[in-house]
């Protein structure tokens, strides 16, 4: 156990969402409190209560005014977005987009980890372990904006969405997974598509191969998204890092969380990495509503999503000491559903908890 530290205070804007995102947000602030109180952290909460149900209350998921006011904190948490009857193009682009492109969050960053306790449903190769990062670029790609619709409502209809890489926004995500590879001692994985998207994805391939020049360390092997997806299920040992973009990306980190048992574990952060505005921290479960208010909702992802901030503060062994509990939950047996338990949200939270203190 560490001792405790001088305390300073951080900032951190609070959206709980919809659904299970409300579930599993209070047990964690919960658990950070008491992590705070070891490190010598002292949380300021700032509470939100966008989401659908504001949408359905305002007609906007939140105030006009609401990137000014996340503006103000350090970090931002967030549990989950979406409803049914609340289109999902209208949640994404109404809250985690523009927070994601105003704090030139272009780092999304997914650990893919098999967790003591929990069984892939993967035969894993004998001496080798799920042990391995996704950096997806997070602000530009194949969700740009560039397009729209022609002939509206006709058999004539045609719409068109453009993929947008810019040599920055390519390269700055490359760098960032070439100096993970490098400070991990791998390798790092890219993943295009240049045998059959003849523009961007040979864009792709040479801004990496470029920026890897001044990584001579690290050796760089590109992978057609395809037979990325089939090496992420047949061996998932020999990765290290991979980068992608964003739709690459988004597809390859479920796949990931997949094969680590659960999506409900999946933890994920938006990062601005110079720290000149709030990273945002969210597990990628969704908001789950087929479960939500049934209290089974695993809150590991989300816990999980907290240590990641820690670590992005600057605060490393709070944040493996937080991980490690959650592996000495799990190897108790302590689990939810998902993971064929059959513990609450509450007692696997409070398991983790009791394994910290």
């Amino acid at each position: 156990m560490s001792s405790p530290e001088a305390p300073h205070t951080v900032k951190v804007a609070v959206i709980p969402g919809d659904g299970i995102g409300t579930e599993v947000m209070e047990p964690t602030l919960r658990i950070l409190e008491a992590v705070g109180g070891r490190h010598g952290i002292d949380f300021a909460w700032q509470h939100h209560d966008w989401s659908c149900e504001h949408y359905a209350r305002t007609g906007s998921m939140m105030p006009e005014d609401g990137i000014e006011q996340l503006a103000q904190a350090d970090q931002i948490l967030l549990g989950a977005v979406g409803f049914p009857g609340v289109p999902d193009q209208v949640s994404l682009w109404g809250l985690l987009i523009p927070i994601r492109r105003a704090f030139q969050q272009y780092i999304n960053l997914r650990p893919i980890k098999l967790l003591p306790g929990i069984e892939s449903p993967l035969k894993v190769r004998e001496g080798t372990d799920i042990d391995f990062l996704v950096v997806r670029e997070n602000n530009e790609g194949e969700y740009s904006e560039a397009g729209g619709r022609l002939y509206r409502g006709t058999e004539h209809e045609v719409a068109i969405q453009e993929a947008v890489f810019t040599r920055r926004g390519v390269e700055r995500a490359a760098r960032f997974a070439l100096e993970l590879a490098r400070g991990r001692g791998g390798g790092l994985a890219s993943a295009t598509k240049s045998n059959g998207i003849i523009h961007t994805m040979p864009f792709w391939d040479e801004v990496v191969h470029a920026t890897a020049e001044a990584y001579p360390d690290v050796e760089v092997r590109d992978y057609h998204i395809d037979a990325l997806a089939a090496q992420f299920v047949l061996d998932p040992g020999r990765f290290d890092v991979v980068v992608a973009s964003n739709l690459f990306g988004d597809i390859l980190t479920d796949l990931g969380a997949a094969i680590i048992g659960s999506i409900g574990i999946a933890p994920s952060g938006n990062l601005n990495p110079e720290g000149e505005h709030p990273s945002m921290f969210e597990p990628v479960h969704g908001s789950a509503p087929d479960i939500a208010g049934r209290g089974i909702a695993n809150p590991l992802g989300m816990i999980w999503t907290a240590s990641m901030m820690l670590d992005h503060l600057g605060h490393p062994q709070a944040a493996a000491e937080l991980v490690a509990a959650m592996e000495a939950s799990l190897t108790a047996g302590i689990k939810t559903p998902d993971l064929d338990g059959t513990a609450t949200t509450t007692q696997v939270a409070d398991a983790v908890l009791h394994a910290f203190l």
